[in-house]
């Protein structure tokens, strides 16, 4: 059977018009990156295509499963489940499935001036590889989020989104550690489970010994450990803690100053402002008449 470069059930794509990329072009937002091209193809049985003077956009070519091959500029490139392929712009290349076992492919056409952000991911092979926190999902559904939007139409305010989406889509392979990182399961730190505790007693009164306890250190272990890692001291921690709580209670709150001093376990109003002030370089007054 002869290869086709598109026609698949249950295949789905929009190209833009010209006056839409035009429009796209010229916007302050849009310019930087934006779609021209998108669309997703399944099980493409027999799909090729061939472009010799190559295409004005660069084309994203994502395998979501089966296999194919991209040739581009001379090479040749396997492609297969949760592999992802940058053809850049003018370059001459072509691309098909596997007979045996076509692949489905989300592909998208995008241009813009800052192409080059993601020059060092362009014209090679990225493999997505498998891991518990790879978040193929998350990817997919952003992909989604860029298509219906353009189907629901080429407003402005679509345009724009899209082409933030796009940045971040293309980020999430540029940055692969990065976007993984969300999903890493981590053994709990006593830094952060300690914060967790003061942030749990900023209205009641704690010590360092209180706090070294709850995370199963010494207390001098603890204040050495927690000031390495966060360059402030835990007491120092604690009372810009209390003072993030203070602010919050000022602006949007009724509660009467003194009595945020005395809810967050200071002796009297005179020694809260004291350390508000120290802290933010306004009194507790000041700041509610500007944020409350």
């Amino acid at each position: 059977m002869d290869k086709i470069p598109e026609g698949f059930k249950g295949e789905k794509a929009i190209v833009t018009p010209y006056s839409v990329r035009q429009l796209q072009s010229v916007n302050a937002i849009t310019k930087q990156l934006y779609v021209t091209h998108i669309g997703y193809y399944p099980e493409a049985k027999y799909h090729f295509r061939e472009r010799p003077e190559g295409c004005n956009e660069h084309i994203l070519i994502y395998c979501e499963k089966g296999q194919g091959w991209i040739k581009c500029k001379g090479n040749v490139y396997k492609m297969a489940r949760n592999r992802v392929f940058i053809i850049p712009a003018k370059a001459t290349h072509s691309y098909g499935a596997d007979d045996k076992d076509p692949w489905s492919i989300f592909w998208i056409h995008f241009c813009g001036e800052n192409v080059s952000m993601f020059n060092d991911i362009t014209g090679r092979v990225i493999n997505i590889y498998e891991s518990d926190k790879s978040r193929y999902d998350d990817r997919f559904r952003l992909f989604e989020e860029m298509y219906q939007n353009l189907e629901m139409g080429y407003s402005i305010e679509n345009l724009e989104y899209i082409s933030f989406c796009l940045m971040y889509f293309i980020a999430s392979l540029k940055y692969i550690n990065q976007f993984r990182e969300i999903k890493k399961s981590k053994v709990v730190d006593i830094v952060q489970k300690s914060i967790l505790f003061m942030k749990d007693n900023l209205e009641n009164k704690i010590s360092l010994e209180d706090i070294a306890g709850h995370v199963g250190y010494s207390a001098s272990h603890f204040a050495s450990h927690f000031t390495k890692k966060t360059s402030y001291s835990p007491k120092e921690y604690y009372n810009q803690l209390k003072i993030q709580r203070a602010c919050s209670y000022l602006q949007f709150s009724d509660m009467k100053i003194k009595e945020i001093a005395y809810r967050l376990g200071y002796f009297d109003p005179f020694h809260f402002s004291k350390a508000f002030r120290l802290e933010m370089e306004i009194t507790p007054k000041e700041y509610r008449r500007r944020y409350a």
